[in-house]
């Protein structure tokens, strides 16, 4: 890695911010010999555009002996971040390749099968006649012969041992914070009746603790390995049947891994195990497991740390180097992290305090309508500005869209399920009309830059869940810091949704009493820019609850039908006793 070049390489025609301090501040933390650097980016502040830097600072083929890594792979856990990057035309010289399923076989009848599906993953010796011209090898050949590959982290990691997709010279992760997690995440092993082609004959027992599911993993191995010995024998597969031989390929490989692991003495991994139904009296066999590993450092260690010489992270919530480290199995000597400042003023990205009480399991039915109801308030204060509500889960969401059509309002009111999700964020994106947008998991990787939005309400604190096995183990362990680092951590990620530029701005509205625990708790963790946020929280100006007011302008279209709808007898409501201003 030559770090020399890192500002000769920058894309962009001009620096803006923070961004040529922050390639000579990354510049140097490569050149005094850290193996990874972490660097700490507001959102917004040109992540990519800095990764793009780096990555060029790979070296090149010919500049040292021919066994040494060159180029560089650009990976990022968001599919939504590397389309952004596919769209950039500064980032035009990152090679994008995407897994087979993303791609549509070009032979004639087959244009609507995905590549992993086509006759050449179905046939034995098929001969296909427009390889050359095939859209996903064509992308893979690109990317593995380019200088930057840009894949997803899930395709990085599928590919770890791959001879297309060897060791480079350097390893640049966008959106870096959460990759213990995401390790965590591709490493569990589900063993359900949709993963496991012979469940039928092969259900699990009753599983108690990861102990019990080391002799079924045994036997699972076993019987998936004679049926698929019996699909190779076959000289051609149906659709089905490839999947299947895929399935089956991919559980033996991964169970392996597991009992490897696990029979590893000197293994940092501890694993848990869950099982979403008992057995009974009169059939002992249980219900769906899913293995997980509590520390991924082995897997990443495979999977990521073994690709590259050279490694550059990339987040705005890096919050505590030495915990980031231990969770992703790097030693603290060799890794030093960058902070790059916030150019955004701070009065441009302001925090508010609509609290309404806990958004806990046991207090939500109290909470909740009172949340409701001050967004009704919120949606008439930014009656022609869009707004995005962070539902935090489907349940809230459901019944916090329906608490709001009974208030009347529900004509501006969007929301999505898990099937039409990017459907509906689309669709609410392009359309003019200030609604707003009910969402459950977008805090990350969402640009609402300028009109798109202006205002987002937080509705609960974005704790872990504590009915996860690895939740609850690292609980009983004491980690409560990486507890308060993680829901932290999503709130800073959702902050930055609706503030994208210097001269852009977005309020943040926190409806959840929890939210003012959790800064208390994890103010030591907090970047200064987003403690400069936190420092100036205050109460909002609010219009009084009046479901016609956030109705908006009268140049809407159907407006005469939602002011009927809002203004009918609230005596009679059934919602009456919570729809005053307190």
């Amino acid at each position: 890695m030559d770090a020399s070049r890192i500002a000769a390489e920058f894309p962009a025609p001009s620096f803006r911010g923070a961004q040529e301090k922050a390639l000579s501040d990354i510049r140097d933390a490569f050149e005094a010999g850290n193996d990874v650097v972490l660097v700490r980016a507001p959102t917004g502040s040109g992540k990519s555009l800095l990764a793009r830097a780096i990555a060029g600072c790979a070296r090149r083929d010919g500049e040292d002996a021919p066994s040494l890594p060159t180029g560089a792979y650009y990976t990022t856990p968001q599919v939504s971040q590397l389309d952004d990057v596919a769209g950039d035309e500064l980032l035009e010289d990152l090679n994008i390749v995407r897994g087979k399923s993303n791609y549509s076989c070009i032979l004639p009848g087959d244009t609507s099968t995905p590549v992993n599906r086509a006759p050449c993953a179905r046939e034995r010796g098929f001969n296909c006649p427009v390889t050359h011209r095939c859209p996903y090898f064509a992308d893979r050949a690109t990317a593995s012969n380019g200088s930057i590959a840009a894949m997803t982290l899930a395709y990085f990691m599928q590919t770890a041992g791959s001879e297309v997709f060897g060791e480079r010279d350097v390893v640049v992760i966008d959106e870096a914070h959460g990759l213990s997690e995401w390790a965590e995440m591709y490493a569990t092993i589900e063993l359900s009746p949709a993963t496991v082609p012979v469940w039928g004959s092969h259900r699990p027992p009753e599983i108690e603790d990861v102990s019990d599911v080391e002799p079924y993993a045994e036997t699972l191995i076993d019987a998936c390995g004679r049926r698929q010995e019996e699909l190779r024998g076959r000289v051609e597969l149906s659709e089905s049947e490839a999947e299947e031989r895929d399935q089956l390929a991919e559980l033996i490989r991964d169970l392996g891994w597991f009992l490897e692991d696990l029979r590893d003495a000197d293994s940092p991994t501890v694993w848990v195990a869950d099982q979403s139904e008992r057995g009974t009296h009169e059939d002992p066999r249980g219900g769906a497991v899913q293995i997980k590993p509590l520390d991924p450092a082995r897997y990443l260690h495979h999977t990521v740390w073994n690709r590259g010489a050279k490694f550059a992270l990339l987040s705005a919530t890096m919050l505590d180097k030495k915990a980031f480290c231990r969770g992703a199995g790097l030693d603290p000597a060799t890794v030093t992290m960058v902070d790059v400042p916030h150019t955004f003023p701070v009065e441009n990205r302001p925090l508010y305090d609509v609290t309404r009480g806990k958004m806990t399991y046991e207090h939500r039915d109290e909470t909740l309508p009172k949340v409701a109801r001050t967004i009704v308030r919120l949606i008439a204060k930014h009656d022609d500005e869009k707004g995005l509500i962070h539902a935090h889960s489907y349940a809230i969401a459901e019944r916090l869209f329906e608490l709001l059509e009974e208030f009347g309002v529900g004509d501006r009111i969007r929301r999505h399920d898990t099937e039409n999700r990017d459907a509906a964020l689309s669709g609410w994106k392009r359309d003019g009309d200030p609604d707003v947008f009910i969402s459950v998991k977008m805090e990350e990787a969402l640009d609402l830059r300028g009109d798109l939005c202006r205002w987002q309400v937080l509705c609960k604190a974005p704790y872990p869940n504590t009915n996860d096995s690895r939740v609850a183990r690292r609980l009983e362990d004491g980690q409560w810091g990486w507890y308060y680092r993680a829901a932290l951590r999503t709130v800073i990620q959702a902050c930055g949704r609706v503030v994208r530029a210097p001269d852009d701005y977005g309020a943040t509205y926190l409806a959840d009493s929890s939210l003012l625990d959790l800064f208390d708790r994890a103010r030591t963790d907090m970047p200064p820019w987003f403690e400069a946020q936190v420092d100036r929280l205050e109460a909002p100006d609010l219009p009084p609850f009046d479901p016609a007011l956030a109705l908006g302008d009268a140049d809407r279209t159907n407006r005469g039908r939602r002011r009927s709808n809002a203004t009918r007898n609230i005596d009679d409501h059934p919602l009456s006793d919570v729809w005053g201003d307190g």
